[in-house]
């Protein structure tokens, strides 16, 4: 005799343990593909990530210059080229700057290591352990001298061949942004064709709104707090005396795009710059220290006010995101790490089967 009622649904019989592990492997293995074809097609996915964070950015000037009556490719051209015509004339402006620290950078490093032997002269072990990896003043005269072997033509040919891959890159990145932008709404008029389902076509739609404007306010307001924070560690470099002021603002525009690592970046170039540059350790600290103040109070008094609520990222999360995009795709991964977790919450806050992820990813 058995207590279930004639009529009753049967109970929903619960995953095996083999089931689960299975289960769980195939998820693994799906993981590790995914990761895989992204690592090893980085030429492909690199340019197509920035492109269409850049055409995020620039959608709502497009559509601007639509209202005031100019076709879709038109505009997207114009916006185009004003665009190119403003990153030359940053590459003009930093030109020289960098060619000139770049004279400099040798003795300027190495007065730099020089002071900071100094400064841990009274530590013996971290002394012991700074002459091991230098190799002490000798080896590192000799090593100076080997390199310098070289001459200048390996330097050039190694700068030449970084600007032509750079250059490369940002054409491609440009050809598709106009691409994206002169094709207007194309591509989400045809997801919403493809979707069998009214609710699936307006949660697409609704996705890909929000995911450009997410994005689009994320680039535009760190732009300018970037931009603030730039010029006041230029007038404090040039308050205090140190070389080549505009490139050091310039930098920290560019480097704090990249979460976490450009800011430890910063510190220590600049920390560096100021040791190589001063005598006094205190004077030398200025600018970083200019540096460490901007930054926080930017990342705890300004950021959450002018980012909105709908960009309240969990820093371990974008943390996480940073390494991991960071290892697949380097400086470019690092820089598209929070576009991509910003979309990913986008997603899983539409996406009934994704709110535990979307909560997770949230502050």
């Amino acid at each position: 005799m058995t207590d279930s009622q004639p009529g009753a649904p049967a109970p929903t019989p619960r995953p095996s343990h083999i089931e689960r592990v299975r289960t769980a492997a195939v998820v693994v293995i799906a993981v590790a593909i995914a990761f895989a074809g992204l690592y090893f097609g980085s030429e492909v996915f690199i340019p197509l990530g920035l492109s269409l964070v850049f055409t995020a950015l620039l959608r709502p000037v497009v559509r601007w210059l639509e209202r005031r009556g100019l076709r879709t490719g038109l505009a997207a051209t114009l916006v185009v080229l004003v665009s190119m015509a403003l990153l030359a004339g940053a590459a003009v402006a930093v030109t020289a700057p960098v060619q000139n620290w770049a004279q400099q950078a040798p003795q300027e490093l190495q007065k730099a290591q020089q002071r900071l032997r100094k400064l841990v002269h009274s530590v013996d072990p971290v002394t012991k352990a700074v002459s091991g990896v230098t190799g002490g003043d000798e080896s590192g005269k000799q090593g100076g001298s080997q390199s310098g072997g070289g001459g200048p033509s390996g330097v050039a040919a190694k700068v030449f061949g970084i600007t032509t891959t750079l250059l490369t890159g940002l054409l491609e990145v440009l050809l598709l942004v106009w691409f994206l932008l002169a094709s207007g709404d194309l591509f989400v008029r045809k997801l919403v064709h493809v979707l069998p389902l009214v609710s699936e076509k307006k949660r697409a739609v609704d996705v890909v709104h929000e995911t450009e404007s997410v994005v689009s306010r994320y680039m535009l307001v760190s732009l300018l707090m970037y931009l603030v924070q730039g010029t006041a560690v230029g007038l404090t470099a040039w308050l205090v005396g140190l070389p080549t002021p505009a490139l050091w603002g310039m930098m920290t525009v560019l480097l704090e795009f990249i979460p976490y690592l450009g800011a430890a970046f910063m510190m220590i170039l600049l920390t560096l710059i100021g040791l190589a540059t001063f005598d006094s350790a205190g004077q030398a600290l200025v600018t970083p220290g200019v540096y460490l103040l901007v930054s926080t109070i930017q990342n705890n008094l300004v950021s959450p006010l002018a980012y909105g609520r709908r960009l309240k990222l969990n820093p371990v999360a974008v943390l996480l995101s940073v390494m991991i995009w960071y290892g697949l795709w380097g400086i470019a991964g690092a820089f598209l790490a929070v576009p991509i977790v910003a979309t990913i919450k986008v997603l899983a806050d539409r996406v009934p089967g994704l709110v535990a992820l979307g909560e997770f990813l949230g502050e």
